[in-house]
């Protein structure tokens, strides 16, 4: 007798988890872009600005949804 085969368990994208985080809400927390290289040029207040997480627009909630749920 063979054992009936389990429905395997979906797997969330791994880049997508380390770059979004759920927060008490339900919203998605995001970091900023531009924040890793050439920061000579920008404006300290800029560099400022980029270290406060941002939230993921609502046009974008349901495709990261899905990556990090799977």
């Amino acid at each position: 007798m063979r054992k009936p085969k389990k429905k395997l368990k979906l797997k969330s994208k791994r880049g997508a988890v380390k770059r979004f985080k759920l927060t008490a809400s339900g919203k998605i927390k995001r970091g900023h872009s531009m924040k890793r290289h050439i920061l000579t040029k920008k404006a300290q207040g800029r560099k400022r600005s980029l270290r406060k997480a941002g939230l993921v627009s609502p046009a974008d909630v349901a495709q990261v949804r899905r990556m990090l749920l799977g």
